[in-house]
Protein backbone atom coordinates (compact mmCIF):
# COMPACT_ATOMS: atom_id res chain seq x y z
CA UNK A 1 0.00 0.00 0.00
CA UNK A 2 1.42 3.39 -0.98
CA UNK A 3 1.73 6.19 1.56
CA UNK A 4 -0.76 9.04 1.79
CA UNK A 5 -1.15 12.36 3.59
CA UNK A 6 -2.92 11.88 6.90
CA UNK A 7 -5.02 14.51 8.67
CA UNK A 8 -6.82 12.40 11.27
CA UNK A 9 -5.55 10.75 14.45
CA UNK A 10 -1.83 10.04 14.76
CA UNK A 11 0.56 9.71 11.84
CA UNK A 12 2.67 6.61 11.25
CA UNK A 13 5.94 6.79 9.29
CA UNK A 14 5.31 3.54 7.42
CA UNK A 15 1.81 4.63 6.28
CA UNK A 16 1.89 8.38 5.93
CA UNK A 17 3.95 11.17 4.42
CA UNK A 18 5.40 12.96 7.45
CA UNK A 19 7.96 15.51 8.39
CA UNK A 20 11.04 14.27 10.23
CA UNK A 21 10.49 14.97 13.94
CA UNK A 22 13.65 13.23 15.17
CA UNK A 23 15.19 16.50 16.39
CA UNK A 24 12.07 17.25 18.42
CA UNK A 25 12.25 13.80 19.97
CA UNK A 26 15.90 14.41 20.85
CA UNK A 27 14.95 17.65 22.59
CA UNK A 28 12.18 15.97 24.55
CA UNK A 29 14.47 13.10 25.55
CA UNK A 30 16.91 15.63 27.04
CA UNK A 31 14.10 16.71 29.36
CA UNK A 32 13.23 13.09 30.18
CA UNK A 33 16.88 12.24 30.89
CA UNK A 34 17.02 15.21 33.25
CA UNK A 35 14.03 13.87 35.19
CA UNK A 36 11.68 16.70 34.19
CA UNK A 37 7.94 16.58 34.69
CA UNK A 38 6.16 18.71 32.07
CA UNK A 39 3.07 19.37 30.00
CA UNK A 40 2.78 19.46 26.22
CA UNK A 41 -0.13 21.83 25.79
CA UNK A 42 -0.87 22.83 22.22
CA UNK A 43 -4.01 23.68 20.26
CA UNK A 44 -6.18 20.95 18.78
CA UNK A 45 -4.71 18.79 16.02
CA UNK A 46 -1.22 20.13 16.54
CA UNK A 47 0.55 16.78 16.42
CA UNK A 48 0.56 16.04 20.15
CA UNK A 49 -0.61 12.42 19.86
CA UNK A 50 1.74 11.66 16.97
CA UNK A 51 4.65 13.09 18.95
CA UNK A 52 3.77 11.02 22.02
CA UNK A 53 3.41 7.81 20.01
CA UNK A 54 6.79 8.31 18.35
CA UNK A 55 8.34 9.37 21.66
CA UNK A 56 7.17 6.08 23.14
CA UNK A 57 9.13 4.21 20.47
CA UNK A 58 12.10 6.56 20.80
CA UNK A 59 12.44 5.98 24.56
CA UNK A 60 11.53 2.30 24.90
CA UNK A 61 15.06 0.89 24.60
CA UNK A 62 16.25 2.95 27.55
CA UNK A 63 13.12 3.34 29.67
CA UNK A 64 9.91 1.54 30.51
CA UNK A 65 7.32 3.82 28.92
CA UNK A 66 3.76 3.76 30.24
CA UNK A 67 1.63 5.64 27.72
CA UNK A 68 -2.02 6.15 28.71
CA UNK A 69 -4.93 7.99 27.10
CA UNK A 70 -7.39 9.59 29.51
CA UNK A 71 -10.06 9.55 26.78
CA UNK A 72 -10.28 5.84 27.54
CA UNK A 73 -11.33 6.60 31.13
CA UNK A 74 -15.02 7.46 31.42
CA UNK A 75 -16.58 10.43 33.20
CA UNK A 76 -17.95 8.06 35.82
CA UNK A 77 -14.42 6.82 36.56
CA UNK A 78 -13.47 10.30 37.76
CA UNK A 79 -16.34 10.51 40.25
CA UNK A 80 -14.37 9.16 43.20
CA UNK A 81 -11.03 7.63 44.09
CA UNK A 82 -12.38 4.08 44.17
CA UNK A 83 -13.54 4.33 40.55
CA UNK A 84 -10.45 6.18 39.36
CA UNK A 85 -7.92 3.81 40.91
CA UNK A 86 -9.72 0.88 39.28
CA UNK A 87 -9.85 2.53 35.86
CA UNK A 88 -6.24 3.72 36.05
CA UNK A 89 -5.05 0.24 37.07
CA UNK A 90 -6.92 -1.38 34.19
CA UNK A 91 -5.33 0.98 31.65
CA UNK A 92 -1.91 0.48 33.24
CA UNK A 93 -2.18 -3.31 33.18
CA UNK A 94 -3.22 -3.30 29.53
CA UNK A 95 -0.08 -1.35 28.59
CA UNK A 96 2.15 -3.43 30.87
CA UNK A 97 0.73 -6.69 29.51
CA UNK A 98 1.51 -5.64 25.93
CA UNK A 99 5.07 -4.69 26.79
CA UNK A 100 5.74 -7.48 29.33
CA UNK A 101 7.51 -5.06 31.65
CA UNK A 102 5.87 -5.75 35.02
CA UNK A 103 6.54 -8.57 37.46
CA UNK A 104 3.75 -11.02 38.30
CA UNK A 105 3.73 -9.87 41.92
CA UNK A 106 3.32 -6.21 41.01
CA UNK A 107 0.72 -7.05 38.36
CA UNK A 108 -1.26 -8.97 40.99
CA UNK A 109 -1.32 -5.88 43.23
CA UNK A 110 -2.68 -3.72 40.42
CA UNK A 111 -5.24 -6.36 39.46
CA UNK A 112 -6.81 -5.98 42.90
CA UNK A 113 -7.46 -2.32 42.13
CA UNK A 114 -8.59 -3.12 38.60
CA UNK A 115 -11.11 -5.72 39.80
CA UNK A 116 -12.44 -3.56 42.63
CA UNK A 117 -11.08 -5.89 45.31
CA UNK A 118 -9.43 -3.10 47.28
CA UNK A 119 -12.07 -1.80 49.69
CA UNK A 120 -12.28 2.00 49.91
CA UNK A 121 -9.36 2.34 47.51
CA UNK A 122 -7.60 5.68 47.56
CA UNK A 123 -5.04 7.42 45.40
CA UNK A 124 -2.42 7.07 48.13
CA UNK A 125 -2.91 3.27 48.08
CA UNK A 126 -2.54 3.24 44.29
CA UNK A 127 0.62 5.34 44.49
CA UNK A 128 2.18 2.98 47.04
CA UNK A 129 1.90 0.29 44.35
CA UNK A 130 3.22 2.62 41.64
CA UNK A 131 6.20 3.62 43.74
CA UNK A 132 6.83 -0.02 44.62
CA UNK A 133 6.96 -0.81 40.92
CA UNK A 134 9.37 2.07 40.30
CA UNK A 135 11.60 0.72 43.07
CA UNK A 136 11.79 -2.85 41.78
CA UNK A 137 11.97 -2.06 38.05
CA UNK A 138 15.37 -2.69 36.42
CA UNK A 139 14.69 0.31 34.18
CA UNK A 140 13.43 3.77 35.05
CA UNK A 141 9.76 4.38 34.24
CA UNK A 142 8.36 7.26 32.20
CA UNK A 143 4.64 8.01 32.51
CA UNK A 144 2.91 9.66 29.53
CA UNK A 145 -0.76 10.65 29.67
CA UNK A 146 -2.50 11.98 26.56
CA UNK A 147 -5.81 13.89 26.49
CA UNK A 148 -5.59 15.12 30.07
CA UNK A 149 -8.28 17.67 29.15
CA UNK A 150 -10.76 14.85 29.78
CA UNK A 151 -10.08 15.24 33.49
CA UNK A 152 -9.09 18.84 34.12
CA UNK A 153 -12.33 19.87 35.81
CA UNK A 154 -12.26 16.96 38.21
CA UNK A 155 -11.13 17.00 41.81
CA UNK A 156 -9.86 13.41 41.70
CA UNK A 157 -7.53 14.33 38.84
CA UNK A 158 -6.22 17.34 40.75
CA UNK A 159 -5.54 15.07 43.72
CA UNK A 160 -3.79 12.67 41.33
CA UNK A 161 -1.51 15.53 40.25
CA UNK A 162 -0.89 16.37 43.89
CA UNK A 163 0.31 12.80 44.50
CA UNK A 164 2.68 13.05 41.52
CA UNK A 165 3.96 16.36 42.87
CA UNK A 166 4.48 14.93 46.37
CA UNK A 167 6.58 12.04 45.14
CA UNK A 168 8.47 14.30 42.72
CA UNK A 169 9.55 16.47 45.64
CA UNK A 170 10.74 13.35 47.54
CA UNK A 171 12.39 11.75 44.50
CA UNK A 172 15.87 11.80 46.08
CA UNK A 173 14.60 9.59 48.91
CA UNK A 174 11.80 7.55 47.37
CA UNK A 175 11.82 5.82 43.96
CA UNK A 176 9.31 7.41 41.61
CA UNK A 177 8.75 8.04 37.91
CA UNK A 178 11.79 9.25 35.98
CA UNK A 179 9.59 11.68 34.07
CA UNK A 180 5.88 12.44 33.72
CA UNK A 181 4.50 13.98 30.53
CA UNK A 182 0.91 15.25 30.31
CA UNK A 183 -0.54 16.33 26.95
CA UNK A 184 -3.64 18.35 26.14
CA UNK A 185 -4.98 21.71 24.99
CA UNK A 186 -5.45 23.24 28.42
CA UNK A 187 -2.42 24.21 30.47
CA UNK A 188 -2.58 21.90 33.48
CA UNK A 189 0.08 24.08 35.11
CA UNK A 190 -2.56 26.73 35.75
CA UNK A 191 -5.12 24.47 37.41
CA UNK A 192 -5.96 25.15 41.04
CA UNK A 193 -6.65 22.54 43.67
CA UNK A 194 -9.92 23.15 45.53
CA UNK A 195 -9.87 23.00 49.30
CA UNK A 196 -12.37 23.77 52.02
CA UNK A 197 -16.16 23.46 52.09
CA UNK A 198 -17.75 24.01 48.69
CA UNK A 199 -14.36 24.36 47.08
CA UNK A 200 -14.43 28.13 47.63
CA UNK A 201 -10.78 28.44 48.65
CA UNK A 202 -8.04 27.45 46.24
CA UNK A 203 -4.44 26.50 46.81
CA UNK A 204 -1.53 26.62 44.38
CA UNK A 205 -1.62 24.35 41.37
CA UNK A 206 -0.56 20.78 42.18
CA UNK A 207 1.36 20.82 38.88
CA UNK A 208 3.53 23.87 39.63
CA UNK A 209 6.57 21.60 39.52
CA UNK A 210 6.28 21.31 35.74
CA UNK A 211 9.21 22.46 33.63
CA UNK A 212 8.59 24.75 30.68
CA UNK A 213 8.10 22.88 27.40
CA UNK A 214 9.75 25.03 24.74
CA UNK A 215 10.03 22.54 21.87
CA UNK A 216 8.64 24.04 18.65
CA UNK A 217 6.06 21.61 17.28
CA UNK A 218 5.13 23.65 14.21
CA UNK A 219 6.48 22.70 10.77
CA UNK A 220 9.11 24.89 9.16
CA UNK A 221 9.30 25.41 5.40
CA UNK A 222 12.35 23.12 5.45
CA UNK A 223 10.36 20.42 7.28
CA UNK A 224 7.58 20.65 4.71
CA UNK A 225 10.04 20.50 1.81
CA UNK A 226 11.48 17.28 3.24
CA UNK A 227 8.01 15.70 3.35
CA UNK A 228 7.29 16.83 -0.22
CA UNK A 229 10.59 15.37 -1.38
CA UNK A 230 9.54 11.95 -0.11
CA UNK A 231 6.24 12.34 -1.99
CA UNK A 232 8.00 13.51 -5.14
CA UNK A 233 10.26 10.45 -5.23
CA UNK A 234 7.13 8.32 -5.62
CA UNK A 235 4.97 10.51 -7.87
CA UNK A 236 7.45 12.53 -10.00
CA UNK A 237 5.11 15.52 -10.38
CA UNK A 238 7.87 17.94 -11.33
CA UNK A 239 6.69 20.37 -8.66
CA UNK A 240 8.87 23.23 -7.47
CA UNK A 241 9.27 21.88 -3.93
CA UNK A 242 10.78 25.07 -2.54
CA UNK A 243 7.88 27.15 -3.87
CA UNK A 244 5.24 24.68 -2.65
CA UNK A 245 6.82 24.41 0.81
CA UNK A 246 6.94 28.21 1.05
CA UNK A 247 3.27 28.51 0.08
CA UNK A 248 2.23 25.86 2.59
CA UNK A 249 4.20 27.60 5.31
CA UNK A 250 3.03 31.12 4.38
CA UNK A 251 -0.63 30.12 4.66
CA UNK A 252 -0.39 27.86 7.73
CA UNK A 253 2.61 29.11 9.72
CA UNK A 254 3.41 25.42 10.04
CA UNK A 255 0.20 24.36 11.84
CA UNK A 256 0.48 20.56 11.42
CA UNK A 257 -3.16 19.77 10.62
CA UNK A 258 -3.44 22.59 8.08
CA UNK A 259 -0.25 21.54 6.28
CA UNK A 260 -1.35 17.91 6.09
CA UNK A 261 -4.90 18.76 5.07
CA UNK A 262 -3.81 21.06 2.24
CA UNK A 263 -1.37 18.45 0.94
CA UNK A 264 -4.10 15.82 1.06
CA UNK A 265 -6.53 18.08 -0.81
CA UNK A 266 -3.97 18.83 -3.54
CA UNK A 267 -3.14 15.15 -3.92
CA UNK A 268 -6.63 13.69 -3.75
CA UNK A 269 -9.14 16.40 -4.76
CA UNK A 270 -7.39 19.02 -6.85
CA UNK A 271 -5.45 16.54 -8.96
CA UNK A 272 -7.74 14.97 -11.50
CA UNK A 273 -10.43 17.64 -11.72
CA UNK A 274 -11.07 19.42 -15.01
CA UNK A 275 -8.74 22.37 -14.34
CA UNK A 276 -5.92 20.22 -12.93
CA UNK A 277 -5.97 16.96 -14.88
CA UNK A 278 -2.94 15.38 -13.20
CA UNK A 279 -0.72 15.66 -10.15
CA UNK A 280 1.82 17.76 -11.99
CA UNK A 281 -0.83 20.40 -12.68
CA UNK A 282 -2.14 20.20 -9.12
CA UNK A 283 1.19 20.75 -7.37
CA UNK A 284 1.46 24.36 -8.55
CA UNK A 285 0.58 27.70 -7.03
CA UNK A 286 -2.78 27.61 -8.82
CA UNK A 287 -3.48 24.10 -7.56
CA UNK A 288 -2.50 25.15 -4.06
CA UNK A 289 -4.94 28.09 -4.12
CA UNK A 290 -7.65 25.70 -5.30
CA UNK A 291 -6.92 23.51 -2.26
CA UNK A 292 -7.21 26.57 -0.01
CA UNK A 293 -10.69 27.18 -1.43
CA UNK A 294 -11.65 23.56 -0.73
CA UNK A 295 -10.29 23.77 2.81
CA UNK A 296 -12.13 26.96 3.71
CA UNK A 297 -15.39 25.65 2.25
CA UNK A 298 -15.44 22.38 4.18
CA UNK A 299 -16.55 21.64 7.73
CA UNK A 300 -13.84 20.06 9.85
CA UNK A 301 -13.38 19.47 13.56
CA UNK A 302 -10.61 22.05 13.94
CA UNK A 303 -12.62 24.89 12.37
CA UNK A 304 -15.74 23.86 14.28
CA UNK A 305 -13.80 23.91 17.53
CA UNK A 306 -12.45 27.41 16.86
CA UNK A 307 -15.89 28.80 15.99
CA UNK A 308 -17.43 27.18 19.07
CA UNK A 309 -14.84 28.93 21.25
CA UNK A 310 -15.85 32.30 19.78
CA UNK A 311 -19.46 31.56 20.62
CA UNK A 312 -18.57 30.41 24.14
CA UNK A 313 -16.30 33.36 24.99
CA UNK A 314 -17.63 36.76 23.83
CA UNK A 315 -14.51 38.58 25.08
CA UNK A 316 -12.41 36.38 22.81
CA UNK A 317 -14.56 37.25 19.81
CA UNK A 318 -14.27 40.97 20.59
CA UNK A 319 -10.48 40.75 20.78
CA UNK A 320 -10.35 38.90 17.44
CA UNK A 321 -12.53 41.63 15.92
CA UNK A 322 -10.08 44.28 17.18
CA UNK A 323 -7.24 42.44 15.47
CA UNK A 324 -9.04 41.75 12.21
CA UNK A 325 -11.01 44.88 11.46
CA UNK A 326 -9.69 47.68 13.61
CA UNK A 327 -6.00 47.00 13.17
CA UNK A 328 -5.39 47.39 16.89
CA UNK A 329 -2.00 46.48 18.25
CA UNK A 330 -2.54 44.22 21.25
CA UNK A 331 0.46 43.70 23.50
CA UNK A 332 0.94 40.34 25.15
CA UNK A 333 0.19 40.69 28.85
CA UNK A 334 0.28 37.76 31.27
CA UNK A 335 -3.02 36.99 32.96
CA UNK A 336 -5.41 38.63 30.47
CA UNK A 337 -8.12 36.00 30.06
CA UNK A 338 -8.93 36.70 26.40
CA UNK A 339 -5.24 36.65 25.41
CA UNK A 340 -4.53 33.46 27.36
CA UNK A 341 -7.51 31.72 25.73
CA UNK A 342 -6.62 32.93 22.24
CA UNK A 343 -3.08 31.55 22.63
CA UNK A 344 -4.22 28.28 24.20
CA UNK A 345 -6.83 27.53 21.53
CA UNK A 346 -4.44 28.49 18.72
CA UNK A 347 -6.17 31.63 17.39
CA UNK A 348 -3.09 33.80 17.84
CA UNK A 349 0.65 33.64 18.34
CA UNK A 350 3.20 35.98 19.88
CA UNK A 351 5.20 38.25 17.60
CA UNK A 352 7.56 40.92 19.00
CA UNK A 353 5.61 40.87 22.29
CA UNK A 354 2.33 41.49 20.46
CA UNK A 355 -0.30 38.96 19.56
CA UNK A 356 -1.25 38.36 15.92
CA UNK A 357 -3.59 35.93 14.18
CA UNK A 358 -1.82 32.57 14.12
CA UNK A 359 -1.87 31.97 10.37
CA UNK A 360 -3.40 33.08 7.10
CA UNK A 361 -5.89 30.20 6.93
CA UNK A 362 -7.30 31.07 10.36
CA UNK A 363 -7.41 34.70 9.35
CA UNK A 364 -9.50 34.01 6.25
CA UNK A 365 -11.72 31.65 8.28
CA UNK A 366 -12.29 34.29 10.96
CA UNK A 367 -12.99 37.03 8.43
CA UNK A 368 -15.49 34.77 6.67
CA UNK A 369 -17.14 33.85 9.95
CA UNK A 370 -17.44 37.45 11.12
CA UNK A 371 -18.69 38.73 7.79
CA UNK A 372 -21.20 35.90 7.38
CA UNK A 373 -22.96 36.53 10.69
CA UNK A 374 -26.72 37.19 10.46
CA UNK A 375 -26.19 40.82 11.48
CA UNK A 376 -23.67 41.37 8.70
CA UNK A 377 -25.81 39.67 6.06
CA UNK A 378 -28.63 42.06 6.87
CA UNK A 379 -26.46 45.12 6.34
CA UNK A 380 -27.39 47.29 3.37
CA UNK A 381 -23.93 47.27 1.79
CA UNK A 382 -23.84 43.46 1.84
CA UNK A 383 -27.19 43.37 0.10
CA UNK A 384 -25.97 45.96 -2.40
CA UNK A 385 -23.04 43.66 -3.26
CA UNK A 386 -25.43 40.75 -3.74
CA UNK A 387 -27.41 42.80 -6.25
CA UNK A 388 -24.28 44.07 -8.02
CA UNK A 389 -22.14 40.94 -8.08
CA UNK A 390 -23.01 39.71 -11.58
CA UNK A 391 -21.61 42.94 -13.04
CA UNK A 392 -18.08 42.35 -11.77
CA UNK A 393 -17.20 39.06 -13.46
CA UNK A 394 -16.43 39.52 -17.14
CA UNK A 395 -15.18 36.52 -19.13
CA UNK A 396 -14.25 34.79 -15.89
CA UNK A 397 -12.17 37.73 -14.67
CA UNK A 398 -12.86 40.04 -11.74
CA UNK A 399 -13.15 43.75 -12.60
CA UNK A 400 -11.63 45.23 -9.45
CA UNK A 401 -11.88 48.83 -10.64
CA UNK A 402 -15.63 48.44 -11.02
CA UNK A 403 -15.81 46.89 -7.54
CA UNK A 404 -14.17 50.03 -6.12
CA UNK A 405 -16.40 52.36 -8.14
CA UNK A 406 -19.58 50.68 -6.95
CA UNK A 407 -18.33 50.46 -3.36
CA UNK A 408 -17.53 54.20 -3.28
CA UNK A 409 -21.03 55.02 -4.52
CA UNK A 410 -22.82 52.73 -2.08
CA UNK A 411 -20.64 53.66 0.87
CA UNK A 412 -21.15 57.37 0.32
CA UNK A 413 -24.92 56.92 -0.04
CA UNK A 414 -25.25 54.74 3.05
CA UNK A 415 -22.61 56.06 5.44
CA UNK A 416 -21.38 59.36 4.02
CA UNK A 417 -22.72 61.38 6.96
CA UNK A 418 -21.05 59.21 9.61
CA UNK A 419 -18.23 60.64 11.69
CA UNK A 420 -14.48 60.11 11.66
CA UNK A 421 -14.59 57.38 14.30
CA UNK A 422 -16.96 55.33 12.13
CA UNK A 423 -14.66 55.55 9.12
CA UNK A 424 -11.62 54.63 11.17
CA UNK A 425 -13.23 51.72 13.05
CA UNK A 426 -15.60 50.29 10.46
CA UNK A 427 -14.57 51.42 6.97
CA UNK A 428 -12.35 48.48 6.16
CA UNK A 429 -14.83 46.02 7.59
CA UNK A 430 -17.52 47.35 5.24
CA UNK A 431 -15.25 47.05 2.21
CA UNK A 432 -14.54 43.41 3.03
CA UNK A 433 -18.25 42.89 3.67
CA UNK A 434 -18.97 44.27 0.20
CA UNK A 435 -16.20 42.18 -1.38
CA UNK A 436 -17.14 38.86 0.19
CA UNK A 437 -20.32 37.96 -1.76
CA UNK A 438 -18.64 39.06 -5.00
CA UNK A 439 -15.75 36.58 -4.78
CA UNK A 440 -17.48 33.98 -2.60
CA UNK A 441 -16.94 30.45 -3.87
CA UNK A 442 -14.47 31.47 -6.58
CA UNK A 443 -11.83 33.36 -4.64
CA UNK A 444 -10.35 34.25 -1.29
CA UNK A 445 -8.69 37.23 0.29
CA UNK A 446 -6.27 37.72 3.12
CA UNK A 447 -4.57 40.59 4.87
CA UNK A 448 -0.85 41.16 4.45
CA UNK A 449 0.22 40.80 8.09
CA UNK A 450 3.09 43.30 7.88
CA UNK A 451 0.72 46.13 6.93
CA UNK A 452 -2.20 45.50 9.29
CA UNK A 453 -2.49 48.62 11.44
CA UNK A 454 -4.95 51.30 12.45
CA UNK A 455 -3.88 53.38 9.45
CA UNK A 456 -3.10 50.91 6.69
CA UNK A 457 -4.13 47.44 5.59
CA UNK A 458 -3.22 45.61 2.39
CA UNK A 459 -5.76 43.11 1.10
CA UNK A 460 -4.56 40.40 -1.28
CA UNK A 461 -7.38 38.93 -3.37
CA UNK A 462 -7.00 35.62 -5.23
CA UNK A 463 -9.67 35.14 -7.87
CA UNK A 464 -9.61 32.56 -10.65
CA UNK A 465 -5.79 32.37 -10.77
CA UNK A 466 -5.43 36.17 -10.72
CA UNK A 467 -4.18 38.30 -7.83
CA UNK A 468 -5.13 41.84 -6.82
CA UNK A 469 -3.40 44.02 -4.22
CA UNK A 470 -5.67 46.63 -2.61
CA UNK A 471 -4.31 49.04 -0.05
CA UNK A 472 -6.94 50.25 2.44
CA UNK A 473 -5.80 53.32 4.32
CA UNK A 474 -6.91 56.18 6.49
CA UNK A 475 -6.22 59.57 4.85
CA UNK A 476 -3.46 61.38 6.76
CA UNK A 477 -2.54 64.07 4.22
CA UNK A 478 -0.75 64.21 0.89
CA UNK A 479 2.70 63.24 2.18
CA UNK A 480 1.36 60.12 3.86
CA UNK A 481 -0.62 59.36 0.70
CA UNK A 482 2.54 59.56 -1.43
CA UNK A 483 4.32 57.15 0.91
CA UNK A 484 1.34 54.82 0.58
CA UNK A 485 1.67 54.90 -3.21
CA UNK A 486 5.37 54.03 -2.94
CA UNK A 487 4.61 51.12 -0.58
CA UNK A 488 1.92 49.83 -2.92
CA UNK A 489 4.33 49.98 -5.87
CA UNK A 490 6.82 47.91 -3.86
CA UNK A 491 4.14 45.31 -3.23
CA UNK A 492 3.28 45.19 -6.91
CA UNK A 493 6.92 44.40 -7.64
CA UNK A 494 6.86 41.67 -5.02
CA UNK A 495 3.74 40.08 -6.52
CA UNK A 496 4.92 40.68 -10.13
CA UNK A 497 1.86 42.81 -10.91
CA UNK A 498 1.52 45.93 -13.03
CA UNK A 499 -1.73 47.25 -11.57
CA UNK A 500 -2.61 48.02 -7.96
CA UNK A 501 -5.56 49.51 -6.09
CA UNK A 502 -5.84 52.00 -3.25
CA UNK A 503 -8.96 52.77 -1.20
CA UNK A 504 -8.65 55.80 1.12
CA UNK A 505 -11.09 56.64 3.89
CA UNK A 506 -10.92 60.44 4.01
CA UNK A 507 -12.23 62.50 6.95
CA UNK A 508 -12.00 65.86 5.15
CA UNK A 509 -15.30 67.58 4.45
CA UNK A 510 -14.06 68.78 1.03
CA UNK A 511 -12.72 65.43 -0.11
CA UNK A 512 -12.99 64.49 -3.76
CA UNK A 513 -15.01 61.26 -3.72
CA UNK A 514 -14.53 58.90 -6.64
CA UNK A 515 -12.07 56.68 -8.53
CA UNK A 516 -9.18 57.75 -10.74
CA UNK A 517 -6.34 55.98 -12.49
CA UNK A 518 -2.75 57.21 -12.48
CA UNK A 519 0.39 55.89 -14.13
CA UNK A 520 3.66 55.76 -12.18
CA UNK A 521 6.53 54.40 -14.25
CA UNK A 522 5.40 51.07 -15.69
CA UNK A 523 2.70 50.65 -13.03
CA UNK A 524 -0.93 51.74 -12.93
CA UNK A 525 -2.63 52.67 -9.65
CA UNK A 526 -6.40 52.80 -9.37
CA UNK A 527 -7.15 55.14 -6.47
CA UNK A 528 -10.55 55.42 -4.82
CA UNK A 529 -11.59 57.87 -2.09
CA UNK A 530 -14.63 57.68 0.20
Amino acid sequence: MSKFFNDSADCKPDLHYMIDISKRLEQIKVMVDAGKYFTINRARQYGKTTTLQMLNEYLKNEYIVVSLDFQMISYEDFNNEQNFTGAFARELLEVADKNKNMSKTTAARFKKFANGHVVNATLSMLFKCLIGWCGESPQKIVLIIDEVDSATNNQVFLDFLAQLRGYYIKRNKIPTFQSVILAGVYDVKNLKRKIGAGGVHKANSPWNIAADFLVDMSFSAKDIAGMLMEYEVVHSTGMNMEEMAALLYDYTSGYPFLVSRLCKLIDERVAGNKDFPNKGAAWTKEGFLEAVKFLLAEPNTLFESLINKLEDYPELEEMIRDLLFRGKEIAYVIGIRSIDMALMFGFVKKSDNNIVIANRIFEILLYNYSLASPAMRQDEIYNAALKDRNQFIQNGRLNMRLVLEKFVTHFDDLYGNRGESFLEEEGRRYFLLYLRPIINGSGNYYIESQTRSMERTDVIVDYNREQFVIELKIWRGNEYHKRGEKQLLDYLDYYHLNKGYMLSFNFNQKKDIGVKEIAIGDKVLVEAVV
